[in-house]
């Protein structure tokens, strides 16, 4: 998630534990714990897939936010002359504010390495965009009440409640996509393909689906209020031929590790050189994804992956246009948008089951 909505996640945390005893410094003390892990963005690997892949890696880990949480508790312990917290309670201050923060983002869609050092892929149950206004405000709204009213422990426990019922209807409303989509892949013979189902930018009532079939992958726009008919599957190319190339990089491999299948492959002409490039089709929208990679380069009659590999600017922006007629899809206008409609032409596939 963005920083403002961990910080006042931490925030709201620490009132809540600390809020009778420190008052208002539990709510800055936890503002700021809450913000910690994200630090690791500062570090630079030299390398583009490094920097993305290492991202919410050691510092998300739930080994070491533990172990950081209870030297912490310690220190305070020993040296804040606070007699009437127990070591007890200040453990349970920084581990829930730290340990929050990466449970949390694995609820959004990038990946988080929970059990760092453990060689496990990144943990990603996304119910939750990266940005959601709609869970961050009843933090905010709760902290402003907490510091004006100072009565910070009920205010940051009842925003925390409504943060948290959020969360209960964000589920509910993915179970209720998957419940629609599910009759859909059955009817096209993919009920074993790998899927991936998130809500779209800034809300819980439109939601995305992609799938992965071979060298295409199908997307499609649910809504909580569409109408019974079936969700339309947008075939669109992967150039799957390229992967082979891509995994004897180890850049390529690496960033496989990172997001699965869902890679896109194409080759493009950078400074007068042939580029393997794949990009993470998991992150952004259909036409407008962030997340590109050069991982070789064509000499000699065959790919040669890259020393170091570099992330390409995104072309396009979504324009405010474009995220209207996305509020109208997520009411249920099904003229509004399709998920393929940003999609260029030399990406598209065959009209196979295209119904959108």
């Amino acid at each position: 998630m963005d920083s403002v909505t961990q910080a006042a996640l931490g925030a709201a945390i620490g009132g809540a534990i600390l809020g009778k005893r420190l008052g208002r410094k539990a709510i800055l003390m936890g503002a700021l714990l809450g913000t910690l892990p994200d630090l690791d963005v500062m570090l630079d690997y030299g390398d583009a897939v490094a920097n993305v892949t290492e991202h919410r890696g050691f510092s998300h880990s739930l080994f070491v936010l533990t172990g950081l949480a209870t030297i912490l508790a310690l220190l305070c312990q020993r040296f804040i002359p606070t007699r009437d917290i127990s070591l007890g309670r200040w453990w349970c201050f920084f581990a829930l504010i730290l340990i929050t923060h990466p449970l949390l983002d694995s609820l959004t869609t990038y990946g988080t390495q929970l059990f760092w050092p453990l060689d496990k892929p990144p943990a990603a149950w996304p119910i939750v965009f990266i940005i959601d206004p709609f869970y961050t405000l009843p933090l905010l709204v709760a902290l402003i009440i907490a510091v004006a009213a100072k009565k910070v422990r009920r205010a940051c426990t009842v925003g925390l409640a409504i943060s948290s019922i959020y969360l209960l209807l964000a589920a509910g409303a993915k179970w209720s996509v998957e419940q629609r989509l599910t009759p859909a892949l059955a009817d096209a013979g993919l009920q074993a393909a790998p899927i991936l189902i998130q809500p779209t930018p800034f809300n819980i009532a439109l939601w995305r689906a992609t799938v992965i079939d071979g060298d295409r992958y199908f997307e499609s726009l649910i809504s909580v209020f569409d109408s019974q008919d079936a969700p339309a599957l947008e075939p669109i190319k992967r150039n799957v031929a390229l992967e082979e190339s891509v995994l004897a990089s180890p850049h390529g491999q690496r960033l496989t590790w990172f997001t699965g299948p869902f890679l896109r492959y194409d080759t493009l002409l950078i400074d007068g050189q042939e580029t393997l490039i794949a990009t993470d089709i998991r992150l952004g929208f259909p036409g407008f994804h962030p997340f590109s990679f050069t991982l070789a380069t064509w000499r000699d009659g065959s790919w040669h992956p890259a020393d170091i590999s570099e992330q390409l600017e995104t072309s396009q922006e979504p324009r405010l246009e474009i995220l209207s007629r996305l509020a109208a899809r997520a009411i249920g206008d099904n003229t509004a948008l399709c998920a393929s409609d940003f999609i260029e032409a030399q990406w598209r596939a065959e009209p196979f089951l295209y119904r959108c």
